[in-house]
């Protein structure tokens, strides 16, 4: 098993005639701030389901948290650490905040004595304390991605993957959520960002890998990846339009 808290190896997706995936091979070390970069149609979407469970892998292979994706049991229990904001999601208009909290702790199987402070704590740190006895229904588009991310923070996972976390956001919601983020690095989780704002990504990542039509361009250090006289926008441009 890997003691990476991500690992893959020539990881492929098809849908019939369609390669989603194309031998991707990259390592998430732990308690890093992992930067998965593409643009549109990369594989990036297909690349997290197979980590997820939520599709199986054509060929390849991946360990999340030291478990083997085809290692059905092992996987199973490797999940239950991992929290995850997709980008699209919905949870029910008529629940209140703290209902959608709660509803997803007994998903987690959170002992039932420690909820109230998980919500809690969970309201505080995403901004939504005031708000946590109004309905979703009431809520900004900001709003609700900041309970998504709430969502993913239950149980104090030890990898947290983010699909475009500040898409809805506006600049102080953006700040508040590299905040978080800076926050669960420092307690030693282990933070997978998928994101299209290159300025976000730049102010937290520590390691960044870009792929584009399902295969990995580069991959490492962001130090090592972006010159002195370049910015990750740059590299990033260079590397996907060298590719076509």
């Amino acid at each position: 098993m890997s003691d990476a808290a991500v690992e893959t190896v020539d990881l492929a997706k098809r849908y019939g005639r369609i390669t989603a995936l194309v031998g991707l091979t990259m390592r998430v070390e732990r308690g890093s701030i992992f930067g998965f970069l593409g643009p549109n149609g990369a594989g990036k979407t297909t690349a997290v389901k197979l980590l997820l469970g939520l599709a199986r892998p054509t060929s390849g292979d991946a360990t999340v948290l030291g478990a083997r994706i085809y290692d059905g049991r092992a996987h199973r229990e490797s999940r239950r650490r991992v929290g995850y904001l997709p980008e699209l999601f919905r949870y029910q208009g008529w629940l209140t905040a703290r209902e959608v909290l709660a509803a997803h702790c007994a998903l987690l199987g959170l002992d039932r004595a420690r909820w109230d402070a998980a919500i809690g704590g969970t309201l505080v740190t995403v901004g939504l304390a005031s708000r946590a006895d109004d309905r979703v229904q009431t809520f900004s588009k900001g709003m609700q991605q900041r309970l998504g991310l709430g969502v993913a923070l239950l149980g104090e996972p030890e990898l947290v993957v983010l699909d475009e976390p500040t898409s809805a956001l506006d600049p102080v919601g953006r700040r508040d959520v590299r905040e978080i983020i800076h926050a669960l690095k420092a307690r030693g989780t282990t933070v997978f960002l998928n994101s299209h704002l290159l300025s976000e990504v730049e102010r937290v990542c520590d390691q960044v890998a870009i792929v584009n039509e399902g295969r990995v361009l580069a991959s490492g250090p962001l130090a090592e990846m972006v010159g002195p006289a370049e910015t990750l926008e740059d590299r990033f441009i260079a590397l996907v339009e060298g590719a076509r």
